[in-house]
């Protein structure tokens, strides 16, 4: 799609057609959806005698539902194999020499934002190229159609028609295929790659949220063997904003404590917006004068010293 010819007059143009027998030919290749589009477009290119781009937002947007849409069967796999693998490979040019020049001066908190910002560039200006050059693209395929069309059937005008029909219009069924591979596409990368990168993220605030927790929890238990009560209205300030921390003297589920820390993780982003809620208890046993650990986590995410509750 993006090496077109721009010679005049374009390829495949058939000089010896009249204009009304021309716009015919492209009403049955084009087919009844967007006629009067492509025709205005069709006829742009053939009034100035060469391929010039143009802006298409399908394209933009869908380009390779469009393509199943418009019969490009081929050219839609060409573009979804070779096509995609160039964009990736330009992706992962651009993230492994930015990762080495620039990643390290970027805080951690924007460094993911910004590899999938990178991502979104060099996609967004593969998709603004292809979107320029689309209606030049399909005017190209009409004329090749169209030639082929007259070369196999000189004379036989109905033959002509059937052909054009045959290889333009539009599919419904491969709109749908178009949309299906996306919507496959998707949960491939919500069944596949969304864990990996949620796990890291999971890893991250939970080891933030023990940690703060359990210095909590030896700062409130110094005070209770100092005092022998449990500090209630301790004050417990973190600069963490995803965890917020309170002292008790009773925790559900625990029946033999005195005091108890509760740590609960909240504003956590997505894709762990599912920790929010979830809580870290170190509670005190007047039994046998120990602090355990309890979570509402599963056991592969609490963690080691905290029993799953």
């Amino acid at each position: 799609m993006l090496f077109i010819e721009t010679d005049s007059p374009p390829p495949f143009y058939q000089e010896q057609l009249s204009p009304l027998k021309r716009k015919k030919l492209d009403q049955w290749f084009i087919g009844h959806r967007t006629q009067g589009y492509y025709l205005k477009r069709f006829a742009q290119f053939d009034q100035q005698g060469y391929l010039s781009p143009k802006w298409h937002w399908a394209a933009f947007f869908i380009t390779l539902p469009w393509l199943l849409y418009r019969k490009r069967y081929m050219d839609a796999l060409v573009y979804s194999v070779a096509g995609w693998s160039f964009i990736q490979l330009n992706i992962v040019i651009a993230l492994v020499t930015f990762e080495f020049v620039a990643m390290p001066y970027i805080p951690d908190v924007y460094q993911m934002v910004t590899r999938i910002g990178i991502a979104a560039v060099i996609w967004l200006f593969w998709a603004f190229i292809v979107a320029r050059w689309t209606d030049a693209y399909y005017y190209r395929m009409a004329r090749r159609e169209i030639a082929d069309a007259i070369n196999d059937h000189p004379r036989d005008e109905a033959a002509q028609q059937a052909h054009l029909r045959r290889e333009g219009g539009v599919s419904l069924f491969g709109l749908g295929l178009g949309f299906g591979f996306f919507a496959f596409a998707l949960m491939v990368i919500n069944v596949q790659f969304l864990p990996i990168i949620a796990k890291q993220q999971e890893n991250e605030v939970l080891f933030d949220a023990y940690d703060i927790t359990k210095n909590a929890q030896n700062r409130v238990a110094l005070i209770y063997q100092q005092t022998g009560e449990c500090p209630t209205k301790l004050p417990l300030s973190t600069d963490a904003q995803q965890v917020r921390m309170h002292i008790t003297t009773q925790v559900e589920g625990v029946s033999a404590t005195d005091c108890a820390v509760v740590a609960t993780v909240e504003n956590a982003k997505f894709p762990i917006r599912y920790l929010n809620g979830q809580t870290l208890v170190f509670h005190h046993n007047p039994d046998s004068d120990s602090w355990n650990c309890i979570s509402s986590l599963n056991k592969k995410q609490a963690p080691k010293r905290c029993m799953a509750n």
